[in-house]
């Protein structure tokens, strides 16, 4: 269920939140690396 539910939820991410991955850590607003961080807490949990 749980792995279910992030794999679902990696989806729309992919679809609804802008990608980041091109721009410099570093130089990302506060916002933008708490996005960042989020989608990769849901990818890792939906490899699990």
């Amino acid at each position: 269920m749980k792995k279910k539910f992030f794999r679902f939820l990696n989806k729309v991410n992919k679809l609804v939140l802008p990608s980041l991955y091109q721009k410099d850590p570093s130089k990302l607003s506060k916002f933008e690396q708490a996005l960042t961080g989020y989608r990769y807490w849901v990818l890792l949990n939906a490899l699990d």
